[in-house]
């Protein structure tokens, strides 16, 4: 046998289908995963101590459990209570559950960590609990969710090769249809190895791009007084 990566020229077809349907379900994954943890996020933060146990248990339970798990309790049991959903929406569903546990969690201690003033002086100036989240705690919290967002979202794109087990044309998938075609499995796994490779250094590069971005926007909104600048600049001054 030899190295023949020259042979998956003719599947090339079947490979960008397989990475576009990756990059679609990262995203949307990523969307709604997001959107369940901030929720789920609040809800831990809660004052009422059963909605902060009904986040708790959530969190707990999506973390220690296998996504393979979750995504065959999604798939084959959704069913029996009557909801059918295509194998596509399925995978994306319990991709997104999966995530959204760890995601709930980083937005959760990324508010944890901010003085308590600054959500009690918002709404001590009359804003409402929500405006006091938009305005004052989102702001400060985004560019330090950043870093282990994308950690995540790097893991949960890697976990939706899993979704291949219930034949959705994944980027996984479309390799194991190209392998039984070719017989040829190192070739056609190296290539998809790559493929994965270059999509994370995407999403890692796209995030390190936003949090520069989001850093220097919050550096040009910060404002001083002239007389307090003078004074707190650590530049020299010439003398009047």
């Amino acid at each position: 046998m030899r190295f023949d990566p020259w042979m998956l020229l003719d599947y090339w077809e079947l490979l960008l289908q397989g990475t576009w349907l990756t990059i679609r379900i990262t995203v949307m994954a990523l969307v709604l995963g997001y959107l369940l943890g901030i929720g789920v996020a609040l809800l831990g933060m809660a004052r009422s101590r059963t909605l902060r146990a009904i986040a708790g248990t959530y969190v707990e339970v999506l973390r220690n459990i296998p996504f393979i798990i979750i995504l065959f309790l999604v798939y084959y049991g959704l069913p029996f209570s009557g909801v059918r959903m295509p194998a596509l929406f399925a995978g994306t569903l319990a991709l997104s559950l999966f995530v959204s546990a760890y995601y709930s969690e980083i937005v959760r201690a990324a508010i944890l960590a901010l003085p308590r003033g600054q959500f009690e002086s918002a709404r001590a100036i009359g804003m409402s609990p929500a405006q006091a989240m938009w305005n004052v705690v989102a702001p400060q919290v985004l560019r330090t969710i950043i870093p282990p967002s994308t950690n995540m979202t790097l893991t949960m794109m890697k976990e939706s090769a899993v979704l291949s087990s219930i034949t959705v044309p994944e980027l996984t998938y479309q390799g194991l249809v190209i392998q039984g075609n070719t017989f040829a499995p190192f070739e056609v796994f190296a290539a998809i190895t790559l493929i994965y490779w270059m999509i994370a250094i995407v999403i890692a590069e796209t995030s390190r791009r936003l949090e520069a971005r989001v850093g220097l926007a919050q550096r040009q909104s910060v404002t001083r007084n002239p007389i307090a600048d003078r004074y707190l600049s650590l530049e020299r001054r010439p003398a009047r």
